[in-house]
């Protein structure tokens, strides 16, 4: 059976036009949605409501959650939203191949997201508590020293983009260091987690790359082992066996490394395009929480978050969704819902209940760890970067996105030498 369904009279429960109500669903790949996806998710708003249906890649159908409350309710209910993807009905009916790019996101996997009940918890635990004896072991050393060594890469130039030679790889290469892990194997990791969420025909590919390179990360160190969350997944009492062990790896790598590298672009785009901001940060007069904080309402790092399956047919967002049915939760649209921000300019200062680390029992468990590194990685820009400003006007700064994420192009910037 082919990645695309029929769209007949016969068309399968779950397919675009059956889900959708007759009507065409809007794909959320592709060059529209490279282009717009705010224009998207607010037409689709207007369209449909606070549940809409679209297309992923190979026009599988999925219902995106636009709403606030309609996230928030699918996070804090995993028995009606399950993470468990062997109920999702077009992967078990054949519609979706094992090498379509959507795999490396929403396949099942034996990791703390593809669970629920008491099997996440023992896996999730596994997971907080190494990250918590990461935390504790000096991470901000780790990103100062890296981001200074990228820093000189490009001090001495008077100009840089900062997404290409910053953002883009430091939070992995302070994951090299976490993991035990050479640094060589930073960059390589960057890109291939990269193009895991950009999805596209080598999303599986570069899959496949990373759990070689994590593999002989674990083979090593059941020889070597060390004071890093490799050894520390390892040694963990809930007894992770080789494959869970490997997952997991994958899984905190990959949203670790792409989620804060992109916050860090955002949040550098806003403090440069701001000087009042940048006057702030630079003087103390500003703290770059308050900074961190409005790019998690308004730019979330991750756009939308794969995924849930309905458990049961139900109702959510006036639609009636169907047993096995593929959710993704629009971060951003929540995030912007006119239903609880009506004025998208008034302050959120103080305000932490955005969608930006998901939510419910599958919460992100690295949020300490992403704010220390992009508190750090901007601290010690200013510092090393006198004069620091934007290298072109505001506007000509552009994104692109994929399904998942919206990065910032490139970020040109001016210097002091």
């Amino acid at each position: 059976m082919t990645d695309q369904p029929s769209n007949g009279p016969d068309a399968p429960r779950g397919c675009p036009v059956a889900h959708g109500g007759g009507e065409e669903s809007t794909r959320l790949y592709g060059p529209e949605a490279a282009g717009d996806p705010h224009g998207i998710y607010a037409r689709l708003r207007k369209e449909h409501g606070p549940v809409a249906p679209v297309l992923l890649e190979g026009d599988i159908p999925a219902w995106l959650v636009l709403g606030y409350r309609e996230n928030r309710r699918v996070l804090d209910n995993p028995r009606q939203f399950s993470r468990d993807a062997r109920i999702w009905r077009d992967w078990k009916e054949g519609r979706v191949e094992s090498t379509s790019p959507l795999i490396p996101m929403l396949g099942w996997r034996p990791d703390c997201v593809s669970q629920d009940g008491e099997p996440h918890r023992r896996l999730r635990g596994a997971v907080t508590d190494n990250l918590q004896a990461v935390a504790s072991r000096g991470i901000r050393r780790h990103v100062t020293h890296f981001a200074n060594k990228q820093i000189d890469a490009f001090a001495g130039a008077g100009s840089a983009d900062l997404v290409a030679e910053y953002a883009e790889y430091l939070p992995m290469l302070v994951l090299t260091r976490i993991y035990g892990l050479a640094e060589g194997e930073g960059r390589r990791l960057a890109e291939s987690s990269a193009q895991v969420l950009k999805g596209g025909e080598d999303a599986v590919l570069h899959n496949d790359r990373i759990m070689q390179i994590l593999g002989e990360l674990a083979e090593r160190k059941r020889v070597e082992p060390g004071s890093d969350f490799t050894t520390g997944l390892m040694e963990h009492h809930a007894g992770l066996d080789d494959d869970e062990i490997l997952s997991h790896l994958r899984l905190v790598l990959i949203a670790a490394h792409t989620t804060t590298s992109n916050l860090l672009a955002r949040v550098l785009q806003l403090i440069l395009t701001d000087t009042t901001r940048l006057a702030g940060l630079v003087s103390g007069q500003l703290n770059i929480s308050a900074v961190v904080e409005e790019v998690m309402w308004n730019t979330p790092p991750l756009a939308v978050l794969p995924g849930r399956f309905a458990a049961a047919d139900l109702e959510l967002g006036g639609h009636r969704l169907q047993e096995g049915d593929l959710l993704v939760l629009g971060l951003t649209a929540g995030n912007v819902d006119p239903e609880i921000r009506p004025d998208v300019g008034i302050s959120v200062h103080g305000n932490q209940s955005h969608l930006a680390f998901s939510g419910g029992p599958h919460e992100c468990p690295g949020q300490n760890i992403g704010q220390a590194i992009i508190e750090t990685a901007v601290d010690v820009l200013l510092h090393r970067l006198p004069g620091l400003r934007l290298a072109v006007a505001p506007k000509e700064l552009t994104s692109t996105a994929s399904t998942w994420e919206a990065r910032l192009d490139r970020l040109p910037v001016e210097f002091a030498v």
